[in-house]
């Protein structure tokens, strides 16, 4: 071994000798006066640079560290430094330095560098346009770049990984270098051979007894078998992915009081098993679809079909096609094998308590709900000590209280056989103070309108679900995206105090809204704008004109909807949430105009005059309310209640349509008080949990009971009966959404989770006297999408899909009506900019004229499909197809599924 070495420095020492000879290098001059065995000072003289074409001269002279008028020794280590120190760049292939000449002490030299290839421009080739656009997006390649070995290596690494991480397991780089004469430059072509997917067949777990391979493959969230029946699941194979599984495969085995299982080892390969096939199997459509492209075989597995050649002939040809498919074919898949050692199956046995003062231990217990004999899972008992979503852990109930400073540990005291003591070490710390509250990321909205959100007040006791709700109420204004909101709380133990820094990020919130719907046989239209962050009080200052004064969290709203001759409407609404900016009472006060005619104009010529149309037909509606708003708090403060007082003027042209009289004119005076529960979680576009509840009652004034009208007499006419309509109606609405897969959020990913809604919803409307009959406003229709088209007469629409609009109520309405909605939601991306989720639905409902044929269990039902599309400037979006269940006795021509399609507005909501 040493005999070796010895040879080996030997061999090398004339390189070492060879490159020290070359650090300086004479070139036509007389030699002999440097003496290369015996280094002489000079002093330097000017320093020129040939080679360079890219880099400036002085540049690359400053960067060797010679500076003419230097003293250096010929040769020295300064030349062998300079050349380093010019190495080190990576921007030259060579580098030399000459001398040009020495006069008496003073040498002069001569820098050479030969500079690497630029980069003109790159080509990818093998991959679909889509693939070489995304790929572009992570190359760090740019025209004029220097091509070094390592940009190469590290762009061709780049590529195929690239592809890998798609599944292309086999997928070959080559890089083709080409010399650009015009741009005098380098041309790099990479080639890339994708090869086919390789695709996850099957996953073998060796070892288990005590959980089924049909439990454990469920915790492979992302490493998955390809099956045909599932189409969204492509079987890719990612290692980083992978790697995630396994630990929720040992996390599987941990919940079940397995905390020793292990993976013993885990192998994986390509399946190069020929599979059996029988002759027979061959001779079908399938069989032609294998040997497609394979002529060899294709010819005698005809001539076999037709009787001119054998079974034997064709098995030969089928042999030597199998050759060459196991190494192609069955490389497409690969099979993993984990070898698993799950060790014995603890028990929680004795739990005590260290440290506390502030609550028993019999409360603590009763808090953290795990007994003695339950299955070991330390990650159950983490959830019980900690950040239970639900709220119900060990660190709320101290951090409720001002505990931020507590922690507990949890220490395993003694492990016998298979039972094991748990002692839980707490430290609880001294009561927390909040000592200063401030916001970071509001550009738009004043500081003042999210302080009187803020449940965490300076002075107060730091309170963990203070900060939740406040984290909520800040994601209910619909100011700021929920996915970017942050909380950083920073204690100081030293005082007992903690300042607490909510992070927000704008979004827009203003909205142009462009409405359709389709409804009476026509199309209606809809123009608006809503300001929902507006500011009234900077109305008159110039400079809060940046498009339009905001940022005071008001909500100005402007609408205008019409279908030409046959309906128009106009509509004007300004919101205060914050009355007075001490408590949140809100102030709304609204206007609106509609008429309806049957496309007749008002005014015709006649005999040169404008004289009133006798044809026309029209219904005109002036409307104007005022409503208010209080927060309560009790039972808690998810309640509000909401008063409103409205007015509404009927006036009838000739108007037959679904009222008794044509002619005339009505009042509609009402007063609406609502009682509402609003627990929502989340996107408001898009609730991860929470519940909302409303009780909503109306009711005009009894002037039965005081006008002195006999209702009985056969003079009256209609026109006169409801010259002042009376009436009381009532509704009830709740919905529940619920989260069902639960997942938390990755690093730069949103959560996206399975969301349940359910809901259901009842109304009736009544009248006073019953002399006076049923009010000819305000009834329910219910069916198709909610649309009203142009229909907007006093009357309230219900959707129910699958059936055509408004087709399960009678043609003058209902007075009683139940529905009942189920839907299961999946987001495609919760981003503020575009919010998307595909949703399943089953709903049912039904509407009755009169109280004794009301029967909330007699519905029509319905199932079907749909997406929602939420954009900013626009609103939500959906589209629906409707599938119904039930035929309709009055409609017995109607299709079985239909589209529905809604832009905007969110009506026909029970």
């Amino acid at each position: 071994m040493y005999k070796k070495l010895a040879f080996l420095l030997i061999a090398l020492l004339p390189v070492f000798t060879s490159n020290a000879q070359q650090a300086v290098q004479v070139g036509g001059m007389d030699t002999t006066a440097i003496d290369f065995s015996n280094p002489q000072e000079y002093e330097l003289g000017p320093i020129i640079v040939t080679g360079a074409t890219h880099l400036d001269e002085k540049v690359i002279i400053l960067l060797t560290g010679l500076n003419e008028g230097d003293k250096v020794f010929v040769p020295g280590d300064k030349f062998s430094t300079a050349i380093e120190n010019l190495w080190k760049q990576g921007l030259f292939e060579d580098i030399q330095i000459k001398a040009r000449k020495i006069e008496g002490r003073t040498i002069f030299l001569n820098i050479v560098v030969q500079e690497r290839p630029r980069l003109a421009k790159f080509a990818l080739r093998g991959m679909t346009k889509s693939e070489a656009d995304d790929l572009r997006e992570k190359l760090s390649l740019n025209r004029g770049k220097v091509v070094t070995d390592a940009l190469v290596a590290s762009t061709e690494y780049t590529v195929r990984t690239f592809f890998v991480d798609k599944g292309y397991l086999d997928a070959k780089v080559t890089i083709v270098k080409s010399k650009d004469e015009e741009e005098d430059g380098l041309i790099l072509t990479f080639l890339v051979e994708k090869n086919h997917k390789v695709k996850i067949k099957n996953i073998n777990f060796i070892g288990n007894k005590s959980l089924g391979t049909f439990k454990l493959r469920r915790t492979f969230k992302e490493t998955k078998r390809k099956r045909w029946w599932n189409p969204f699941n492509n079987g890719k194979f990612d290692e980083e992915n992978y790697e995630k599984d396994k630990k929720a495969f040992i996390a599987k085995y941990n919940g079940k009081g397995f905390r020793d299982a292990t993976i013993v080892r885990d192998t994986m390969y390509r399946n190069n098993d020929k599979q059996k096939l029988q002759f027979g199997k061959y001779l079908g459509a399938g069989y032609r679809r294998i040997v497609k492209g394979t002529p060899m075989v294709a010819q005698d597995y005809h001539r076999v079909k037709k009787g001119k050649h054998s079974k034997f002939k064709f098995w030969q040809s089928l042999k030597t096609f199998h050759a060459v498919r196991d190494t192609s074919y069955y490389r497409r898949f690969l099979t993993i094998d984990m070898y698993v050692s799950e060790g014995n199956k603890y028990y929680f046995r004795d739990i005590l308590w260290v440290g506390n003062s502030k609550y028993s231990s019999k409360d603590l217990n009763s808090v953290l709900n795990i007994h003695k004999g339950d299955v070991y899972d330390q990650e159950n008992l983490d959830t019980k000590l900690f950040n239970n979503p639900n709220g119900s852990d060990i660190s709320s109930l101290y951090m409720d209280d001002g505990y931020l400073f507590f922690n507990v540990s949890p220490v395993e005291t003694q492990v016998t056989g298979d039972s094991i003591d748990i002692e839980m070490r707490i430290f609880e710390g001294k009561q927390a103070t909040i000592n200063k509250v401030s916001i970071v990321g509001n550009t738009k909205t004043n500081d003042r309108v999210i302080m009187r959100e803020i449940r965490t007040r300076p002075g107060q006791l730091f309170r963990r679900s203070d900060v939740l709700r406040t984290q909520r109420q800040l994601s209910q204004l619909g100011y700021f995206d929920p996915e970017k909101m942050n909380v950083v709380p920073t204690p100081n133990p030293a005082n007992g105090t903690v300042d607490i820094e909510y992070t927000v990020e704008e979004k827009p919130s203003d909205q142009i809204e462009l409405s359709g719907g389709y409804g009476g046989g026509r199309i209606v239209g809809t123009l608006g704008v809503s300001f929902n962050n507006f500011s009234g009080r900077n109305f008159f200052k110039k400079g809060a004109w940046r498009p339009l004064p905001s940022g005071d969290g008001q909500r100005l709203s402007i609408r205008a909807q019409s279908n030409g001759l046959y309906f128009q409407s106009y509509n004007i609404s300004f919101t205060e949430p914050w009355l007075g900016g001490k408590k949140p009472n809100s102030f709304s006060v609204t206007a609106y105009y509609s008429v309806q005619t049957n496309g007749q104009k008002k005014k015709i010529n006649y005999n040169g005059e404008k004289i009133v149309n006798p044809d026309r037909q029209s219904l005109d509606i002036f409307g104007a309310s005022v409503g208010f708003g209080k927060q309560l708090k009790w039972p808690d403060d998810y309640f509000t209640l909401y008063h409103e007082f409205d007015y509404q003027y009927y006036t009838l042209n000739n108007f037959g349509s679904i009222f008794s009289f044509s002619n005339g004119f009505s009042n509609n005076i009402y007063y609406k008080a609502a009682l509402q529960r609003n627990s929502l979680q989340g996107n408001p576009i898009f609730p991860s949990g929470g519940s909302q509840f409303a009780l909503t009652g109306q009711w005009t004034p009894p002037y039965s009971a005081f006008n002195g009208v006999d209702y009985t007499s056969p003079t009256l006419t209609d026109q006169q009966r409801y010259k002042f309509v009376e009436y009381q109606k009532y509704k009830f609405t709740a919905t529940f959404y619920t989260n069902l897969t639960n997942k938390k959020p990755k690093e730069g990913k949103e959560a996206r989770n399975l969301i349940l809604r359910t809901s259901a919803g009842f109304g009736f409307l009544s009248s006073y006297n019953n002399k006076v009959g049923l009010s000819p406003f305000e009834r329910f229709y219910l069916g198709g999408s909610g649309l009203t088209g142009y229909a907007l007469d006093g009357r309230e629409i219900i959707a129910l899909r699958g059936y055509d609009d408004q087709s399960l109520s009678s043609r003058t309405g209902s007075a009683y009506i139940t529905k009942y909605s189920l839907e299961l939601r999946f987001p495609i991306t919760t981003n503020p900019q575009a919010t998307i989720f595909i949703l399943g639905f089953a709903e049912g409902g039904n509407s009755w004229q009169k109280a004794k044929d009301f029967n909330p269990f007699n519905v029509y039902r319905s199932t079907g499909l749909g997406v929602r599309v939420y954009l900013p400037m626009f609103g939500l979006l959906g589209f629906d197809y409707g599938w119904r269940l039930d035929d309709v006795p009055s409609n017995p021509t109607m299709q079985k599924g239909q589209f529905h399609f809604t832009i905007g507005a969110s009506i026909g909501e029970l």
